[in-house]
Formats: C-alpha cells, sequence, structure tokens
C-alpha cells in the first residue's frame, strides 16, 4: 500500500474573533491531543506540549500513526519536533521524520539574514536523471528561507493569515492560500464546540478548524490512497 503523504498535510482572517499570541497569550494549556482517523478508523495520535518560561515557549509535536490491513502494518508513520519561540518570533525547529521507511531530519535557526535550514531530503522527488548524475535522496540541503515563515504545525492561528509556511516535515517552503469557508458545529470526544473552517490549497491541501479562542480543534484531509483523514480533539 502507498503511504498517505502526510508530509504536506503538517499549518487574521476577516471574522475570526480570536488572536493567538505564540508565548503568553497562547490560548492552550500544557497540552493537546488528536485521535487519528482513516474512513472512520482509528489509525493513531497527533500530540503537542507546550512550556512556557516568560517570553520563551517551546512547543513538542509527536504523530504516531499505522494503518493495518488484515492485521498486517501497510503504512507507518512517526513524526517529532520541537519548535521554539521567543514572543512571536520564531526562533528554532528541530524534526525527525520516518515515512514508511523513508526518513528525514530538519534543523530550522532564525538569523539576521533569515531561517537557516539544514535537512537531509529534498524538497522535489529526485528524477532518475539526477539520480544517474549521483544525486541522492539523504543528500543534506541548506537553504536560507525567508524570516516570516511560520511552521506548519497547525496549533498557530497566525498560519490563516499567511500565504507561506515552513514544512516542518522537509524543511521546505510550501505556498499555500487559505480561504475561510464558514462556521460549523464539530465534534470532540466530549461533545461538539464551535468554531470556523479553512481551507488550506496549493502545497498544503487539508481543511483546517480553529474555535473562538484561536485554538486547533478539528483537521481534515484526503490522503494520496483516497482515504478521508479525520483529527478529532480529545476533551
Amino acid at each position: 500500500m502507498r503511504g498517505l503523504t502526510v508530509a504536506l498535510i503538517l499549518a487574521a482572517a476577516g471574522t475570526a474573533t480570536a488572536t493567538a499570541s505564540a508565548a503568553q497569550d497562547t490560548p492552550y494549556g500544557n497540552s493537546l491531543s488528536f485521535i487519528a482517523y482513516r474512513n472512520g478508523e482509528a489509525i493513531g495520535r497527533h500530540t503537542l506540549s507546550f512550556q512556557r518560561n516568560g517570553q520563551e515557549l517551546k512547543v513538542d509535536t509527536s504523530i504516531n500513526l499505522a494503518v493495518k490491513i488484515l492485521g498486517i502494518t501497510a503504512y507507518r508513520y512517526n513524526h517529532k519536533a520541537q519548535e521554539t519561540w521567543n514572543g512571536d518570533a520564531f526562533q528554532t525547529l528541530s524534526s525527525q521524520t520516518d515515512d514508511n521507511g523513508k526518513k528525514m531530519v530538519i534543523q530550522a535557526q532564525r538569523s539576521p539574514a533569515g531561517l537557516e535550514v539544514v535537512r537531509s531530503a529534498r524538497a522535489e522527488p529526485v528524477q532518475g536523471a539526477a539520480m544517474d548524475q549521483g544525486l541522492k535522496r539523504d543528500d543534506t540541503v541548506r537553504e536560507t528561507l525567508p524570516l516570516n515563515l511560520l511552521p506548519s504545525s497547525h496549533w498557530n492561528f497566525r498560519q490563516v493569515s499567511q500565504s507561506a509556511l515552513l514544512n516542518t516535515q522537509t524543511g521546505s517552503k510550501a505556498n499555500v492560500q487559505i480561504t475561510q469557508i464558514g462556521r460549523e458545529q464539530i465534534k470532540t470526544a466530549n461533545g461538539t464546540i464551535s468554531a470556523m473552517r479553512y481551507r488550506y490549497t496549493g502545497d498544503v491541501t487539508k481543511d483546517q478548524w480553529f474555535d473562538d479562542r484561536g485554538r486547533w480543534v478539528k483537521t481534515s484531509f484526503t490522503g494520496s490512497d483516497g482515504s478521508t483523514i479525520e483529527y478529532i480533539l480529545q476533551e
């Protein structure tokens, strides 16, 4: 079975009432947790933890997904990342990803010139001709990206006003168009809450919901195999 291509999933608009500052004003507690469902069947968990020290904020992300067919694991995805912030200024990112055997390591650091990114996987697939020239998928790539990029790690409401994000799996710049769809009642593990729906298109394709406090409360997208993936908030 082919992978679900989680890479580009991983993300202020007109009528939304909330704003989300990265440090002291963040609307989250110490943690946030979602169960991921594929076509209605649970396949894993996506969790975040938030550690604050004055204006400093650390956000740790852990994603563990596994799709089983007849009891056999056909696809597995594991991702761990840590972001650091100073107030609203994104400082650093480190991430490690295993996308069904394809491993990627990313480091990003704020500098006067921009975001200095070192990644072990290329942003674009390596074509046959490039392979013939000795270019390998695990070649280390260094790149300076625009300083104003926000990580694609879902939780930050400020994403919805952006036209590009830093892909936290590949370390590449992801161009995105984000459209406000409308207010909806969404299901959580313990009931329903009102949230605004946003549609991401371009290099990132998904629907994402934020409540009036600016909290990320749901995500939905289509896997590369045509399956429907939904994140249900555990609260």
